[in-house]
């Protein structure tokens, strides 16, 4: 990285053998304000070039009077000229990896700051907020889950109308496992796993207890697997004479399996295993032996309601995962002791852990009830007022605490915000190569301007995802009235995504607006998340395009939409969509079963014998090759009177050996008023899209991920990774000397800079556009 001469004079430089190392000789010798302007691995060492705040005001004064810097207070030039002139010989602007790494840690600093600004500002207009807040935190509920829930409190509220409005918000989240009936009706085997001490002898003989007064001791059976503890065994032992019900010893995996087996004509079967903390790496080693049995294990993890809120968070993530063995439930245990019985049900809302039994106490059977949610989310609070020791009360905070935290957040953020300015304009040069950059970006014609909108609403925490929803719809009518001729193609597609902060999986449903006549993706304007674990194979949202047919139909762009979708719809479908008059094309296999058109017999659409037109030039995975297209009438062999469809066939030859290289289906109900080639082009721009609603991942991480159960802006930052994402496929997908060297620039800002020949990957581009939209925040003044 070029350093300006002044910079250099007051620059200081260190060298240790790891950066690390050199790092602290740094802060050593400037203090902890220094900041970092390059980073390099040499022959000696890691060297390190660093320099004092002070010295980089001084930098600033001086530049400001030359005429090739920037002016300290104005906003960076925009140069007319869109491309981007970058010598090849000149290192990646900012990409040093210090330099980087400086600049994401002052990030997460301001935004920690502002977050509490943002905070204290909504308890100063709205006190009876912080009250409840306290409220929360005092019942063991985590700040993240009370914030959460007051994030949409109506203002103006009664202190009895806040707890109202969070009492149901609570209870609305709790998952409960509400149908004992059901499970004990189901049957099976079911482990009670936790750590020790938990109570999972005692709950085993309770839960027993319960199974046989509701059929009988002769269909239950026990089962321990801690031979570990002394006594273990003799006190199951006791709780089955009382009961009449067998129990059982294994030692390990094989010796579980055949007791299993032995035990298979049980209607339930009941294992008390090891007690073992959740730090023990033996905890693995337990769930395996349970998940690698021929018969099912349910594993029901016992929560100890005397537990802190971070132990118990613990506990979950150390049981959780299994071989393909999730938890099934769990049972909270001496809730009769706990004083902030809040930290169970908060654990429970973020992990999405169902409760289906509460034991609070050690009578057997009566001190085990099955779970109810008003009476837990009750139970938190009565118990919180009965021990406020350790709770903050009104008169605890009157000394003006809350305004004197807010003026402190405000000054820091303000600080956080000079030192990073300081740290960009000390190296004006780069910011001029990044200002080039965003100008030749807003040039052409890939919707970045309205992409960084949307990048700063997704850290407004007034904007809601309905808001931005609506500029979505907004911007997608705009571009498919410029970008399309007569259609605009609708491409369907589904991602699988997971919770940063969890282990949540999730279904998303995209929906891609495409140009008609180039193929390119306009606009994102809506994208549909479903938890993955509640899925089925009768879940309707399983079958392709119904969100997005439904939805579409309903929003007016001026065109007629076609729908792109990965696979046949289902018949009801078709002929649903018929009588709507949604126009669809579906890619199929070449096995799909139809009736010939020729000879009216049943066949397969590889098996009919379609006539090819002209091929025309191609290019075919870096080879030269032919493409040539033919179609034909069909109908499918189904039941319901189902129209007839139009296949197209696509057919892609070598060019000298004329050997096929591929071949493809697509079925549609698209009439002829739409001829064959232009047909054969959308499917094939819609198969070249289909990595574009991948690209959503990266987006999601980049913008912050999809957070924890009850998170408010989980929806807003999906919305706006997917609308950003055709602005990245377009820019990826741009020609000409300016598309190459911005996506060059783009790479070095993510510490990756692009190799000689190779093109930069999707999701390098879009952590690239990140670091910019947060770099020209940081210039803009």
């Amino acid at each position: 990285m070029n350093i300006p001469t002044d910079v250099r004079t007051s620059a200081r430089k260190f060298v240790a053998p790891t950066s690390r190392e050199a790092l602290r000789l740094a802060r050593q010798a400037l203090g902890d304000e220094a900041i970092v302007l390059t980073n390099r691995v040499t022959a000696e060492g890691v060297e390190i070039v660093a320099m004092v705040q002070e010295d980089v005001e001084e930098v600033r004064a001086s530049a400001a009077a030359a005429p090739q810097a920037l002016p300290a207070a104005a906003p960076l030039p925009t140069p007319a000229v869109a491309p981007i002139a970058v010598p090849a010989a000149v290192p990646a602007p900012l990409a040093a990896e210090s330099v980087l790494g400086e600049l994401h840690s002052m990030r997460c600093m301001i935004e920690e700051q502002l977050a509490g600004v943002a905070w204290n500002e909504k308890q100063r207009r709205d006190p009876m907020r912080g009250r409840l807040l306290r409220t929360l935190l005092g019942a063991g509920f985590s700040a993240r889950l009370s914030k959460a829930m007051l994030e949409h409190l109506p203002t103006g509220q009664s202190y009895a109308q806040g707890m109202a409005f969070v009492r149901s918000e609570l209870i609305r989240t709790l998952p409960v496992h509400e149908d004992e009936d059901a499970l004990l009706t189901q049957g099976g085997v079911y482990a009670l796993m936790g750590p020790t001490g938990v109570g999972k002898t005692t709950t085993t003989a309770k839960l027993a207890a319960r199974c046989v007064m509701r059929f009988g001791a002769d269909k239950l059976a026990l089962v321990t697997t801690d031979s570990y503890r002394i006594g273990a065994y003799e006190q199951l032992r006791i709780y089955g004479q009382i009961l009449n019900v067998p129990v059982y010893a294994v030692k390990d995996a094989a010796d579980l399996h055949l007791v299993l087996q032995d035990l298979r004509d049980k209607h339930m079967v009941l294992i008390d295993t090891v007690g073992m903390s959740q730090r023990d790496r033996a905890v693995s080693d337990q769930i395996a032996m349970l998940c690698s049995t021929q018969r099912p294990v349910k594993r029901l993890l016992l929560l100890n309601a005397t537990s802190h809120g971070d132990t118990l968070n613990e506990v979950v993530h150390a049981y959780r995962h299994g071989s393909g063995n999730e938890l099934a439930g769990c049972i909270f245990t001496k809730v009769d002791e706990a004083t902030h019985p809040g930290a169970l049900i908060d654990t429970v809302i973020r992990h999405r852990l169902p409760v289906h039994y509460v034991s609070s106490g050690q009578k057997v059977p009566e001190n085990l009830m099955r779970a109810d949610r008003a009476q837990l989310v009750d139970s938190a609070f009565q118990a919180n007022s009965r021990s406020a020791l350790f709770v903050p009360g009104e008169g605890d905070l009157q000394d003006g605490s809350a305004n004197a935290e807010a003026s402190a957040a405000h000054a820091e953020a303000e600080r956080q915000r000079l030192q990073y300015r300081q740290l960009i304009r000390a190296m004006a040069h780069d910011a001029q190569e990044v200002a080039a950059a965003a100008s030749a970006l807003a040039a052409a014609p890939l919707g970045f301007e309205q992409a960084r909108v949307l990048w700063r609403l997704a850290a407004d925490e007034d904007v809601g995802h309905k808001a931005v929803l609506q500029a979505l719809m907004a911007h997608a009518t705009s571009e498919v009235g410029a970008g399309c001729d007569t259609h605009v193609l609708a491409l369907s597609g589904q991602v699988g995504l997971k919770s940063d902060e969890g282990s949540d999986a999730y279904q998303c449903q995209g929906s891609l607006l495409l140009s008609d006549r180039s193929g390119l993706p306009l606009a994102a304007p809506n994208q549909w998340l479903s938890t993955a674990a509640t899925r089925n194979a009768t879940d309707p949202t399983r079958k392709p395009g119904v969100r997005q047919v439904q939805w579409l139909r309903q929003q007016g762009f001026g065109k007629t939409v076609v729908h792109v979708l990965p696979r046949l719809p289902a018949a009801e479908l078709m002929l649903q969509w018929q009588v709507q008059r949604q126009q669809w094309m579906a890619r199929v296999p070449g096995s799909t079963a139809v009736t010939d058109p020729r000879t009216g017999e049943y066949a397969t659409l590889t098996g009919l014998d379609f006539s090819f037109g002209d091929p025309r030039a191609v290019v075919f995975k870096g080879r030269a090759a032919l493409q040539s297209v033919a179609e034909a009438q069909v109908t499918l062999r189904t039941d319901g009177g189902l129209p007839g469809l139009r296949c197209v066939v696509t057919r892609v030859t070598d060019a000298r050996s004329h050997k096929i290289l591929a071949q493809s289906h697509a079925l549609t109900n698209i009439g002829r008023d739409v001829p064959l080639q232009r047909l054969a082009q959308w499917q094939c721009w819609a198969a070249e899209a289909e990595p574009c609603l991948r690209l959503l991942r990266q987006g999601l991480s980049v913008l912050g991920g999809l957070g924890e159960a009850g998170d408010p802006h989980m929806m807003k930052r999906l919305l706006i990774a997917g609308q950003v994402t055709t602005t990245v496929w377009r820019l990826l997908q741009a020609n000409g000397d300016w598309a190459g060297r911005t996506r060059a620039l783009l790479s070095q800002l993510t510490g990756r800079p692009a190799r000689s020949g190779r093109p930069v990957s999707g999701n390098v581009l879009y952590a690239g556009v990140g670091k910019l939209f947060f770099l020209l925040e940081a210039l803009d003044t």
